[in-house]
Protein backbone atom coordinates (compact mmCIF):
# COMPACT_ATOMS: atom_id res chain seq x y z
CA UNK A 1 0.00 0.00 0.00
CA UNK A 2 1.70 3.17 -1.24
CA UNK A 3 -0.02 6.36 -0.15
CA UNK A 4 2.38 8.48 -2.20
CA UNK A 5 0.90 7.08 -5.41
CA UNK A 6 -2.59 7.82 -4.13
CA UNK A 7 -1.64 11.41 -3.32
CA UNK A 8 -0.09 11.89 -6.79
CA UNK A 9 -3.19 10.36 -8.37
CA UNK A 10 -5.37 12.93 -6.61
CA UNK A 11 -3.00 15.84 -7.23
CA UNK A 12 -0.16 15.18 -9.68
CA UNK A 13 1.57 18.43 -8.71
CA UNK A 14 1.43 17.80 -4.97
CA UNK A 15 4.74 18.21 -3.15
CA UNK A 16 5.12 16.40 0.13
CA UNK A 17 7.20 14.12 2.25
CA UNK A 18 5.75 10.94 3.65
CA UNK A 19 7.83 9.06 6.21
CA UNK A 20 7.39 5.28 6.38
CA UNK A 21 4.19 5.47 4.31
CA UNK A 22 2.48 6.77 7.46
CA UNK A 23 -0.35 9.22 6.86
CA UNK A 24 0.37 10.82 10.23
CA UNK A 25 3.81 11.79 8.90
CA UNK A 26 2.89 13.83 5.84
CA UNK A 27 4.50 17.22 5.42
CA UNK A 28 2.94 19.27 2.66
CA UNK A 29 5.52 21.37 0.82
CA UNK A 30 5.51 24.53 -1.33
CA UNK A 31 1.94 25.56 -0.54
CA UNK A 32 0.46 22.23 -1.62
CA UNK A 33 -3.12 22.11 -0.42
CA UNK A 34 -3.37 19.26 2.07
CA UNK A 35 -5.47 16.26 1.12
CA UNK A 36 -7.49 14.61 3.86
CA UNK A 37 -6.43 11.21 5.17
CA UNK A 38 -9.87 9.86 4.27
CA UNK A 39 -9.50 11.00 0.65
CA UNK A 40 -6.01 9.50 0.41
CA UNK A 41 -7.19 6.20 1.89
CA UNK A 42 -10.19 6.10 -0.44
CA UNK A 43 -7.96 6.75 -3.46
CA UNK A 44 -5.51 4.09 -2.27
CA UNK A 45 -8.35 1.58 -1.97
CA UNK A 46 -9.51 2.49 -5.50
CA UNK A 47 -6.00 2.10 -6.94
CA UNK A 48 -5.55 -1.21 -5.13
CA UNK A 49 -8.87 -2.49 -6.49
CA UNK A 50 -7.84 -1.50 -10.02
CA UNK A 51 -4.49 -3.25 -9.56
CA UNK A 52 -6.11 -6.39 -8.14
CA UNK A 53 -8.66 -6.48 -10.97
CA UNK A 54 -5.84 -6.70 -13.51
CA UNK A 55 -4.03 -9.64 -11.90
CA UNK A 56 -5.06 -11.83 -14.85
CA UNK A 57 -3.11 -9.48 -17.17
CA UNK A 58 0.05 -9.75 -15.09
CA UNK A 59 -0.33 -13.54 -14.88
CA UNK A 60 -0.89 -13.87 -18.62
CA UNK A 61 2.22 -11.85 -19.44
CA UNK A 62 4.41 -14.45 -17.79
CA UNK A 63 2.66 -17.33 -19.59
CA UNK A 64 2.31 -16.09 -23.16
CA UNK A 65 5.10 -16.88 -25.58
CA UNK A 66 7.04 -13.83 -26.84
CA UNK A 67 5.04 -11.74 -29.33
CA UNK A 68 7.33 -12.72 -32.20
CA UNK A 69 6.58 -16.39 -31.55
CA UNK A 70 2.87 -15.63 -31.34
CA UNK A 71 2.96 -13.89 -34.71
CA UNK A 72 4.92 -16.76 -36.23
CA UNK A 73 2.33 -19.25 -34.93
CA UNK A 74 -0.42 -17.09 -36.40
CA UNK A 75 1.33 -16.88 -39.77
CA UNK A 76 1.85 -20.66 -39.90
CA UNK A 77 -1.79 -21.27 -38.99
CA UNK A 78 -2.87 -19.00 -41.83
CA UNK A 79 -0.31 -20.58 -44.17
CA UNK A 80 -1.91 -24.01 -43.59
CA UNK A 81 -5.44 -22.84 -44.46
CA UNK A 82 -6.52 -21.59 -47.90
CA UNK A 83 -9.61 -20.06 -46.30
CA UNK A 84 -7.54 -18.10 -43.79
CA UNK A 85 -5.08 -17.04 -46.51
CA UNK A 86 -8.01 -15.39 -48.25
CA UNK A 87 -9.55 -13.95 -45.09
CA UNK A 88 -6.26 -12.48 -43.82
CA UNK A 89 -4.72 -11.84 -47.23
CA UNK A 90 -2.99 -8.53 -46.47
CA UNK A 91 -1.40 -9.81 -43.25
CA UNK A 92 -0.40 -13.10 -44.83
CA UNK A 93 1.09 -11.54 -47.96
CA UNK A 94 3.01 -8.89 -45.99
CA UNK A 95 4.60 -11.58 -43.81
CA UNK A 96 5.17 -13.91 -46.75
CA UNK A 97 7.01 -11.17 -48.66
CA UNK A 98 9.50 -10.81 -45.82
CA UNK A 99 9.90 -14.59 -45.47
CA UNK A 100 10.60 -14.85 -49.23
CA UNK A 101 12.98 -11.90 -49.16
CA UNK A 102 14.91 -13.39 -46.22
CA UNK A 103 14.60 -17.18 -46.32
CA UNK A 104 15.93 -19.27 -43.41
CA UNK A 105 19.13 -20.02 -45.33
CA UNK A 106 19.62 -16.25 -46.06
CA UNK A 107 23.02 -14.94 -45.12
CA UNK A 108 24.61 -18.31 -44.36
Amino acid sequence: MNYGKAIKSINPSAEFTLDNNDLDNIVWLNNTTPISKADIQAKQAELQAEYDAKKYQRDRLTEYPPIGDQLDMLWHSIDESPELKTKYFKFYEACKAIKVKYPKWYGK
